[in-house]
């Protein structure tokens, strides 16, 4: 069973002072990239991998989709959403995406927001999503980019002109990292760019975008936080499709 951090209380807490706790996917600096890749969902029939709150389901909806799977290991975080879905064509499972099975050919959609990096067997998450498509059907998520989880003890540097460096060691060494972030011991798994990819295409998808996303200089006017993001990719974003 994959690590169950989000049910820890003070983890829990923790994650609900973000940006993206708070106001959904328009607290997401990302999310306006993201929301490009995705394919007309009218009537579609959509999977949500590692839903949270449940701010996609909802927005899928919202967008015509016909009817919405979320799919969390938390059952903290599916109370939440539980809680702010009065939406009947929306369900919410408690399913461990290390396990996942999903019937075939039943979904036009999986979507999953920065949750693979957590997962351990992935090659067989991505059998298991391609299989669950209709031909056609589209895959669409965003993971912590590899030069984010590479580190063994990442964090910002200075260097001699004060200039924030991220240093990256371990690249080349894939497996599992162990962080203190909002709680002690948050288990995630590294591995290169390359093997994400590579895993896709062996699963069969083809591949249609990818962006090692960044802040957009008028979002760094707007939050000037945003600025260090500008130095290091954080995260990337993906759309693959399994063929026609």
């Amino acid at each position: 069973m994959t690590q169950n951090i989000y049910d820890d209380q003070a983890f829990f807490d923790g994650y609900a002072q973000l940006g993206r706790s708070q106001f959904g996917l328009d607290g997401a600096p990302e999310w306006p990239s993201l929301k490009a890749l995705l394919p007309d969902i009218k009537n579609a029939r959509v999977v949500d991998l590692g839903c949270g709150y449940g701010w996609f389901c909802r927005a899928a909806r919202e967008r015509g989709a016909g009817d919405v799977l979320g799919l969390d290991v938390s059952e903290k975080m599916l109370e939440k959403a539980r809680a702010m879905t009065p939406d009947t064509a929306i369900r919410y499972e408690r399913r461990d995406l290390e396990t996942l099975i999903l019937p075939e050919a039943a979904f036009d959609l999986a979507y999953s927001s920065l949750t693979l990096h957590y997962i351990d067997a992935l090659p067989a998450l991505f059998r298991t999503v391609y299989q669950a498509l209709n031909a056609g059907g589209h895959f669409v998520f965003s993971a912590e980019h590899p030069v984010y989880t590479a580190p063994s003890e990442p964090g910002w540097k200075l260097n001699g002109q004060g200039h924030k460096t991220w240093p990256v060691d371990g690249y080349q060494r894939e497996g599992q990292r162990v962080t203190n972030w909002f709680a002690d011991g948050v288990i995630k798994q590294h591995r290169k760019l390359g093997t994400y990819i590579n895993l896709l295409i062996e699963a069969g998808f083809v591949i249609r975008h990818l962006d090692e996303w960044g802040p957009s200089a008028e979002q760094i006017a707007a939050y000037p936080d945003l600025a260090e993001e500008a130095e290091r990719p954080m995260l990337f974003l993906m759309s693959v499709q399994k063929p026609r």
